[in-house]
């Protein structure tokens, strides 16, 4: 039961990575589990954009960016969105050569660094993935999603301590933002070993999600329930991107 358990746990992080992509140019990243799509399209491209899509918090409450981006032509907009549907659609090889040719032709835009990131490590490309995912963060050090996606890629290469430093810069940026609590709290319960730790901050994800949620709900009576042997049992969480 343990190891179905474990399955599905893993069918569910596939699934919710797949759908992840960067919204806009120089803030990256859906919060998915409030809003499991892509962000709004930006404004018409009938003049120089700013690239300020917000990232919702919830499925129609937008978010306004810390800071003013930086304004990006027309042409620049559309190959990004483009590039952003063609993630978004599962054309992971179109995506990832129009990111890159953003990078090269903007190296100062931190979403296409971003995105990038996240395809390298659907991939298996996890030392490319956090190259990309640290550019994004170095580029634009002001936003909690790109630190949070950092952490997922330090986590998945065994790199825990780096991982917990990136969810808590995350949480620094944004406190309202719940997906890097429950990341930590994973890290904290499975890998760092520290239960109340891990009871804290699924504590403050949960009360960050006013929809609540179930499996987590499930992993706090697990913890409460678990003798001390059981500590290491299970192998997988949830990670939120």
């Amino acid at each position: 039961m343990r190891f179905v358990e474990t399955l599905q746990r893993a069918s569910l992080l596939a699934t919710v990575l797949l759908a992840s992509g960067c919204s806009s140019l120089n803030e990256p990243l859906t919060r998915l589990k409030e809003a499991t799509g892509i962000a709004p399209a930006s404004p018409a491209a009938s003049a120089p954009v700013v690239a300020a899509v917000p990232v919702a918090t919830a499925a129609s409450a937008p978010v306004t960016p810390v800071e003013p981006e930086v304004a990006v032509s027309a042409a620049t907009q559309r190959a990004y969105d483009d590039a952003r549907r063609a993630m978004a659609a599962g054309r992971h090889d179109e995506a990832e050569k129009a990111f890159r040719a953003l990078t090269q032709s903007h190296p100062e835009l931190a979403g296409p660094h971003a995105n990038l990131g996240i395809l390298y490590r659907q991939a298996g490309k996890l030392p490319e993935s956090a190259a990309a995912l640290e550019k994004a963060v170095q580029i634009n050090p002001q936003r909690a999603q790109a630190f949070n996606q950092l952490g997922v890629t330090y986590r998945h290469m065994g790199q825990f301590v780096k991982a917990r430093a990136a969810y808590e810069q995350a949480i620094a940026l944004d406190p309202g933002y719940a997906a890097p609590y429950v990341n930590l709290g994973i890290l904290q319960d499975l890998y760092l070993g520290d239960r109340a730790q891990a009871l804290e901050l699924y504590g403050k994800y949960l009360a960050l999600s006013p929809a609540g949620d179930a499996t987590v709900t499930k992993w706090v009576a697990d913890i409460k329930n678990r003798k001390p042997q059981q500590q290491q049992a299970t192998l997988a969480k949830k990670e939120q991107p």
